[in-house]
């Protein structure tokens, strides 16, 4: 993966560091493990970020910086990759968990009204939670092992393309 494109989209760590809401993590922030952009740590963070943004609650990118902490991940892409769900995508992405729930456990197609208010949250998602909770984790696990294994594979053919370009320059200074 080309790490100046990975470096222009991240944060500048110092700002980070120095940032007032921040200061209650100490020396956390500090670690420079979580701000590395290597492999192992690029694609350690896809699986966090892709993994959390399946979790249905607000403030996933608490949860993901957490994750990201716990297992030496880089910070500011863990978080980021939080945020391909948002008020937009997020309905359609949750209901096509549900339905992959529903046809894996055998639960009848969504024939239910759906409303925003408590009253549904307290009967109408009884109904629902199990294959709810089975699409989500499914699509949970699925996207964050083709993130982790996708970014080794997309790295190592960069690296590959790169050793190939190498050669071929320095074949034809030979043939110079």
């Amino acid at each position: 993966m080309p790490k100046k494109f990975l470096r222009r989209l991240s944060p500048n760590p110092d700002k980070l560091k120095e940032h007032k809401h921040l200061q209650f993590l100490g020396d956390t922030l500090h670690l420079p493990h979580l701000w590395h952009l290597n492999r192992r740590n690029v694609a350690a963070a896809f699986a966090i970020g892709l993994f959390c943004m399946w979790i249905p609650i607000p403030f996933q990118s608490i949860i993901a910086a957490m994750l990201a902490v716990f297992f030496r991940a880089n910070l500011p892409l863990s978080v980021t990759l939080v945020f391909v769900t948002n008020p937009i995508t997020m309905p359609p992405m949750l209901y096509f968990a549900y339905e992959l729930g529903a046809a894996i456990v055998g639960h009848p197609p969504a024939g239910f009204n759906f409303e925003l208010s408590l009253e549904w949250l307290q009967h109408g998602f009884l109904l629902i939670w199990k294959p709810f909770l089975l699409g989500i984790s499914l699509m949970a696990v699925l996207s964050s092992l083709l993130g982790y294994y996708g970014i080794h594979w997309l790295w190592r053919l960069h690296i590959l393309q790169h050793l190939k370009e190498r050669r071929a320059r320095k074949n034809k200074q030979n043939k110079q």
